[in-house]
């Protein structure tokens, strides 16, 4: 007797991630699109310690079999930043101390950061600045945009004074 194994592609579409501290996983609530019911999927993260790569952690979990599927629209990056507050969480960093490392405030210096958080502070740069590009591709594009920003108020510094020294 022959049985031909047939495997059914489920589509599943994810609504919302987050983290789990205790035990130490990701929750993804997702629809399945064949029969429209919402399910929430709590996937365990293992071998992770305050040591470990978030990188590789996140890239191992976006790919293994049993999870990929679900893991589809989930950004890579988005699975990094659940990580770095799992393994902040496990070094004994505050979850608002831990969130506050991962977004930017302008008048920050961050000159004054130490290199793991500026590196942090960079990607999430660099990720919203991908989001926002335009490219050539885009219905919107505009070659050669000039905005005009409007006049600031000129403020007065005292090297702009004139001096007397006849300069």
């Amino acid at each position: 007797m022959y049985f031909e194994k047939h495997r059914l592609t489920m589509r599943f579409e994810a609504k919302r991630c987050g983290v789990c501290f205790t035990p130490p996983s990701i929750v993804l609530i997702y629809v399945n699109t064949e029969t429209n019911k919402v399910r929430k999927r709590i996937i365990p993260v293992r071998s992770f310690s305050q040591y470990s790569d978030y990188r590789l952690a996140a890239e191992r979990l976006k790919n293994h079999p049993r999870h990929k599927n679900y893991l589809q629209a989930v950004s890579q990056s988005q699975l990094e930043r659940l990580h770095i507050l799992l393994r902040d969480h496990l070094q004994g960093i505050s979850l608002e101390c831990s969130l506050a490392s991962l977004q930017v405030d302008p008048d920050e210096d961050l000159n004054k950061l130490d290199d793991d958080v500026l590196a942090r502070k960079k990607s999430h740069m660099d990720e919203l600045f991908e989001k926002n590009r335009t490219r050539r591709e885009d219905p919107d594009f505009v070659y050669d945009l000039e905005v005009d920003f409007g006049k600031a108020a000129d403020e007065k510094c005292s090297w702009d004074e004139e001096s007397n020294d006849g300069f």
